[in-house]
């Protein structure tokens, strides 16, 4: 690959560590937030909600402007509202009189840019010249974990050293890193994507009754990700009763670790297995892992449970992109931006449902996260839903 492009190669990792932080960094203090602003678990549910309810609508508009006003602009700008939206988390609850809408506000300027960043670094990397594109596309969603992994130890690391009520110093240190992304990605090369055939507009891609396969194969991927990663550290810390250290640790950092070993693993290596098959095994181990977690009486053996999981939906998302380039070629951007928003409804919907149904059995949990074994079923279903279509296709 030309040096030049190598360098748009690596502001997409780094494009995927930044999505992690936005993700992932506030989960970390939910305890903290509810302890200091006395908010209730429906409220710091609703700030998962709401994280990835903007990204959902900043998927819908992306198909409008993203290629009208090009890749680059939007990546870069991208950058800027995750570096203005973390500084925002650490500075905005002590401005407003009401630390829940600063928090929100924060949120909403994070989750603009990590809508963006959903939509655009898949296209961006699929847009390149390299062969193996299943494998790269893999590989890139693997920093999002390894992101996520190193979130989860550095925070660990600052809560240990500076206590956790100074954690709003925490969000100005990740800040840094879509700061010099924003840098990176304007000196580099970054082409568009338009498919094999040229671009189909929505209304094209919704006539197809395969699109809705892997529109629904997409929620259910973010719901099986998104349900455990969110709630883990707060499951570790109010449902297992384990120390805050070692719930992280062994929770979500874990599950990070693990779901970037399966990613790094296919985009290695997993060009010799069939993507549909490796989904279906990962769902199948999905739904023992939610299990683990919610029935085991041990602490220790619940939060295995959780890291499991991660293992287990480490290719599912990455994976069901790379059926649908394979399967709708001709999809081009608009494609890449409605399998997000279908994506990002799951990671709004799969924390939501297992939320709901905890506040709903008095903050229980063990029982809210046991509701989210409907969603690695379903996409077992949709798997072989699309299999079926595969072999008539071949006939």
């Amino acid at each position: 690959m030309n040096r030049r492009y190598r360098r748009t190669l690596y502001a997409s990792y780094i494009g995927y560590i930044t999505q992690a932080i936005i993700n992932n960094l506030a989960p970390l203090l939910f305890v903290t937030f509810q302890q200091e602003f006395a908010l209730s678990v429906a409220q710091i549910g609703f700030l998962v909600t709401f994280n990835f309810a903007v990204q959902i609508c900043v998927d819908f508009l992306a198909t409008y402007f993203v290629d009208r006003v090009g890749y680059k602009p939007c990546i870069i700008a991208a950058h800027i509202f995750s570096t203005l939206g973390l500084v925002g988390l650490s500075v905005l609850p002590g401005l407003f009189p009401n630390a829940y809408a600063g928090l929100l506000l924060a949120i909403m300027i994070s989750a603009m840019g990590g809508g963006l960043l959903e939509v655009l670094v898949s296209p961006i990397v699929e847009a390149l010249p390299t062969e193996g594109k299943s494998a790269h596309m893999s590989l890139l969603h693997s920093f999002y974990c390894w992101g996520h992994a190193v979130v989860v130890i550095l925070s660990t690391v600052f809560f240990k050293v500076a206590g956790v009520e100074n954690w709003r110093i925490l969000p100005l240190f990740w800040a840094v890193v879509p700061g010099f992304n924003i840098l990176l990605f304007a000196l580099s090369p970054v082409l568009s994507f338009t498919g094999d055939e040229g671009k189909s507009s929505g209304r094209k891609l919704f006539s197809m009754r395969l699109f809705w396969l892997f529109v629904l194969l997409m929620i259910c991927s973010g719901a099986s990700e998104q349900a455990m990663s969110q709630w883990s550290s707060y499951f570790a810390e109010t449902g297992l009763r384990v120390s805050k250290s070692m719930g992280d640790l062994l929770g979500p950092c874990m599950f990070a670790v693990l779901m970037g070993i399966s990613r790094a693993f296919y985009g290695t290596r997993g060009e010799r297995i069939p993507l549909e098959k490796f989904i279906v095994i990962s769902g199948c181990l999905c739904v023992v892992s939610y299990l683990i977690a919610v029935v085991s009486p041990v602490p220790v053996i619940s939060l295995i449970g959780c890291g499991l999981c991660g293992l287990s939906v480490g290719i599912m998302w990455p994976g069901v992109f790379s059926l649908a380039v394979k399967h709708c070629p001709q999809g081009g951007t608009a494609m890449f931006a409605l399998l997000a928003l279908a994506g990002d409804v799951g990671c709004a919907g799969g924390p939501s449902v297992v939320g709901l149904v905890a506040q709903t059995f008095r903050g229980e949990m063990k029982t809210g996260l046991l509701t989210a074994i409907v969603f690695p079923v379903v996409l077992i279903i949709c798997i072989q839903l699309l299999r079926r279509y595969i072999d008539k296709k071949r006939c």
